[in-house]
């Protein structure tokens, strides 16, 4: 009955918070109604999965707002074939949405328990095409470079040179730059003949991108 009830709230979700505000890619909505948002909040807050905000997650993060996982996945314009590297793994939300449309998902998460605890988490729901690694997010993952898309859940005061290196020509990089704890802005950036080709989306306020030396 329990599961019942918070599928009935993940398509009020999807209804409400996302297709009301423009969200309309079909594999976008699929990926939010399939994936159980209230198994990435902790026990305690998990009524609150579905409301339409961030929610504290543990040691200073939260898991984002569903429309702004709903919004930054639909603007890298996500196809099956996709491999997409995303910096900042928190609970594992993001990437299990991203998982469930693209072929291939690399998570870097600075913090050792988000890390270690979203990896268990994303192993036993079936997410076998995530890869989660600890470590600074700053430097992307080159081995497993390049990536059609990459997506930044932490507000970065500039975009990291290695992580637009490690994007491929024609890739999308969804990112917000701005100051720590104000408001900054959503880029979203594409390589285009190696440059990069930047688009102001809407202001937003992320949790700091936070450097190795920084914890």
């Amino acid at each position: 009955m329990q599961e019942d009830a918070y599928k009935a709230q993940r398509e009020q979700m999807v209804e409400q918070q996302l297709k009301r505000r423009g969200i309309s890619d079909k594999a976008v909505l699929n990926a939010m109604r399939s994936v159980q948002r209230h198994l990435f909040v902790p026990p305690a807050i998990a009524a609150e999965a579905y409301s339409d905000g961030a929610l504290p997650i543990g040691h200073k993060q939260t898991i984002s707002q569903p429309y702004m996982v709903a919004y930054m996945t639909q603007v890298i314009n996500p196809t099956p074939g996709m491999k997409v590297l995303e910096i900042g793994t928190g609970s594992g939300y993001q990437a299990a949405v991203l998982a469930e449309i693209v072929k291939e998902v690399y998570t870097i998460e600075i913090i050792p328990e988000h890390g270690k605890m979203a990896a268990a988490r994303l192993k036993q729901l079936g997410y076998g095409n995530v890869e989660v690694k600890i470590g600074d997010g700053y430097a992307g993952w080159e081995e497993h470079a390049p990536f059609d898309a990459i997506v930044v859940t932490a507000g970065a005061e500039s975009v990291p040179p290695p992580l637009f290196e490690q994007l491929r020509e024609g890739g999308r990089m969804v990112i917000p730059v701005g100051p720590v704890y104000m408001t900054q802005t959503l880029k979203l950036i594409q390589k285009k003949r190696g440059k990069a080709v930047t688009r102001n989306l809407m202001p937003v306020v992320f949790v700091p991108f936070t450097r190795e030396k920084q914890k």
